[in-house]
């Protein structure tokens, strides 16, 4: 008969919501079940690796999970067939045994988030109702218009203005206002941090830029977060099809405050500075414009030397044919070998550039005088890194000043964004920057070399400066652990090296 298998944690889980979830009316089928319905809420279908038995926590027989077999209305089993076939556009009528697998990964992937999402002491039926329907109802619902207290909130700054239009973006609603003196503009900008009190914003801010039209000013007002619309995985794999033809290293770490996508050429930006506070949404913003690259380049176009102190973040990322060396590399002492080896690429790809009388990277490649891919350099965690050796600055620095022509781009993240970790030389030679949440303005400077990131809301929020443009606020793409185990199947079986 085929059965369910669950791993320990899992069965560690479903013994936690039973004594302390359910209480007294949790049976293991309930369980079950409502991990399965909490997998189809997700819009990703479940990663292959929640097929694995290496770690055996026990095994369900199809009448505990369905009812098969049972009388009275009890067997459930063609609608559960039904339910996975509509999710996975696939006939499950016709192959029980991959009916029984799907199964058996949306009832892990349920209890998985189930594990990381609800906490013991927290009423479970309340974060049931939270995680399904609550969001559903208010996004029914019209959003609040606050235009009323708004300008009520401008007069006790002392400004009087006219509301041209409103627009409701992602998370936050933009204002266009008119001022009917210029001589208010002064008291509107030394008033904004008075103006988020008086909304009662909390550490949220409002975010203040000039019009089109003379005499307005746009005033971006921030959201409840249960009004929020998050772009999540599958947006991104839109987006991507839309990208530019010329774009070399096409990524999108999300939507505008319109909801309109943002994407840029990772060739062109040369490289780029992450920064952002623990929670905000950087290791995030960093699997996005991973997932951009494995979704539109092959290992013969871009080749990634992904360096995670952490030993966490680029695990998934290991068994790609696109790594540099073939390993995500962990260890302080491969993390100076590399960027080392990189040095001396640079300098080997310049004399390539010679010969081959081409400006950069990209001419090369167009005129066909080069034939080798790009390369992109992701380090996780920048401050770990330069703490325990603080001499793979040397070589970081030359491949920020030197590398753009040869083909190879950086991408640094930290979560402690200061001058030891970003030092002035470094940041001049990397002019494109990424600003997530920070914990004061001074980190937001060190950044973007201004203020602002301390103002953002978190959970991907962030502001993007690229080179010769202004700064944007983009709302990051929620991207799963779901979507990047998706992407990494697929290249490893679409793509060879």
């Amino acid at each position: 008969m085929a059965k369910v298998y669950t791993s320990q944690a899992d069965e560690d889980t479903i013994k936690d919501l039973q004594k302390n979830g359910l209480r007294a009316t949790g049976h293991k089928w309930m369980v079950l079940r409502l991990a399965l319905a909490h997998s189809l809420r997700l819009p990703t279908p479940p990663d292959d690796g929640l097929d694995r038995r290496d770690d055996i926590g026990s095994e369900y027989a199809m009448d505990v999970v369905t009812g098969e077999g049972k009388p009275d209305g009890q067997d459930l089993t063609d609608q559960f067939r039904v339910l996975l076939s509509v999710y996975h556009s696939e006939n499950l009528f016709s192959d029980p045994e991959i009916f029984v697998r799907y199964l058996q990964r949306h009832i892990r992937r349920g209890l998985r988030e189930f594990r990381s999402s609800w906490r013991e002491g927290h009423d479970f039926h309340e974060f049931l109702y939270q995680e399904w329907f609550a969001r559903d109802v208010a996004m029914a619902k019209p959003l609040e218009d606050v235009s009323g207290r708004v300008l009520a909130a401008l007069r006790e700054i002392g400004v009087t203005a006219e509301i041209l239009e409103c627009r409701e973006g992602p998370r936050v609603t933009r204002y266009t206002i008119q001022l009917p003196d210029a001589n208010d503009l002064p008291v509107l900008q030394r008033g904004v941090e008075k103006l988020a009190f008086v909304l009662g914003l909390g550490e949220a801010g409002v975010f203040t830029a000039p019009g089109r039209e003379a005499r307005t000013m746009f005033l971006t007002i921030p959201r409840r977060p249960e009004t929020w619309r998050m772009p999540v995985g599958r947006d991104l794999w839109q987006w991507l099809e839309k990208a530019p033809s010329d774009w070399r290293l096409p990524v999108f770490p999300g939507v505008d405050e319109a909801g309109e996508p943002v994407g840029f050429d990772l060739a062109a930006a040369p490289h780029l500075l992450i920064g952002g506070t623990t929670g905000s949404g950087k290791s995030v913003a960093l699997h996005a414009l991973i997932l951009s690259l494995l979704k539109t380049c092959s290992p013969s176009q871009v080749r990634l030397v992904l360096i995670d102190p952490k030993q966490v973040e680029f695990a998934p990322y290991r068994e790609l044919s696109y790594l540099w060396n073939g390993e995500v590399i962990t260890g302080t002492r491969q993390g100076k070998t590399v960027l080392e080896e990189l040095v001396v690429e640079m300098e080997s790809r310049q004399a390539l550039l010679a010969a081959g009388q081409a400006r950069d990277w990209a001419e090369g490649l167009a005129n066909g005088r080069i034939d080798a891919p790009f390369i992109v350099v992701c380090i996780e965690e920048l401050a770990d890194l330069l703490m325990q050796d603080r001499t793979m600055e040397d070589s970081i620095i030359r491949l920020a000043q030197k590398a753009r022509a040869s083909g190879i781009h950086l991408v640094l993240a930290t979560q402690r964004p200061d001058a030891a970790t970003f030092s002035g030389l470094l940041r001049s030679n990397v002019p494109s920057r990424m600003a997530l949440t920070v914990a004061k303005g001074a980190e937001s400077r060190v950044i973007l070399d201004e203020n602002g990131a301390e103002k953002l809301l978190g959970r991907g929020d962030m502001l993007l400066k690229l080179i010769g443009q202004d700064t944007r606020r983009v709302h990051g793409v929620w991207i799963s652990r779901d979507d990047i185990a998706q992407t990494v199947r697929e290249a490893r079986q679409g793509r060879s090296a």
